[in-house]
């Protein structure tokens, strides 16, 4: 990863934000698109590396297409090669919930990361990077299925809605990478937009993209480094986990980092899940 150039979509914390910094320790220059650069001021980690020219802040909204344009220009400028393309996009976008006795969990907007992504992709320059994009367990009818029972009202009420949005945006991800799609699992124009798929790649042509699905995210530790397992203190697996009760945030960026960065070929173009 040394000198790899990488967009951060998302990562002022949360997955992004670990993510972010395991590629900056492995010698990575990483570029973040930041509503408001201002969350790192207090943060020694990142200001160490924005001192040696390996973090930089992008003051921006992926809501706002311009804003993505620059954060994708800015990311191949680095001041170690203005001729290489970015080699990696990581999005991790997600809003901050808020609770109803009626609604349960709501983001506002409430299509926040399909807009994102779309406007992403929509700006997406060539040669296209390797993408990464974090989505979650239970979202369609068919990964619905696979959940343990007790979480499936959790996920059918609590978290209905953002699930809703993270479902159009892996509509979209399907639609460009031409990967299978069940009409019903469509969230509809109310996320997608009208005219969403004149806005992005063609059916088929996004090739360099990945998708994680994390069971119930959690805020502990990283058990592959505290418990020193490494992947073997997760389960990954292409497609749906049966049982995928689950995994904290510093895991997923665990994975994110050693198991799809370190070997794209085995991940590139595929859906896997994780949890513990």
């Amino acid at each position: 990863m040394e000198n790899s150039k990488v967009l951060v979509i998302g990562g002022s914390r949360n997955i992004g934000y670990h993510s972010a910094v395991r590629l900056l320790g492995l010698g990575a220059t990483v570029t973040f698109l930041l509503r408001s650069p201002r969350v790192f001021e207090q943060d020694d980690t990142i200001q160490h590396y924005i001192k040696e020219g390996k973090a930089r802040l992008i003051q921006g909204d992926a809501l706002v297409k311009s804003d993505v344009s620059k954060a994708w220009s800015e990311a191949r400028h680095t001041q170690v090669d203005d001729t290489r393309p970015v080699d990696f996009l990581i999005f991790t976008v997600g809003g901050t919930p808020q609770f109803s006795l009626t609604k349960g969990f709501t983001v506002t907007p409430p299509n926040l990361v399909t807009q994102s992504l779309i406007n992403v992709l929509e700006t997406l320059p060539s040669p296209h990077p390797k993408i990464i994009t974090i989505s979650s367990a239970g979202l369609t009818q068919a990964s619905h299925k696979s959940l343990p029972l007790p979480l499936k009202p959790l996920y059918s009420y609590l978290i209905a809605a953002p699930h809703k949005d993270k479902c159009g945006a892996e509509e979209v991800i399907a639609h460009s990478a031409g990967w299978e799609w069940d009409a019903r699992d469509s969230p509809g124009d109310g996320i997608l937009g009208a005219g969403w798929t004149s806005r992005i790649p063609n059916t088929g042509e996004l090739k360099s993209i990945a998708v994680i699905r994390p069971a119930l995210l959690t805020d502990g530790e990283c058990r592959a480094e505290v418990k020193g397992k490494g992947s073997e203190a997760y389960r990954v697996k292409e497609g749906d986990l049966e049982c995928s009760w689950t995994i904290s945030r510093r895991d997923v960026a665990h994975f994110l980092v050693e198991g799809m960065v370190r070997h794209w070929q085995e991940w590139e173009g595929k859906c896997a899940s994780i949890a513990y």
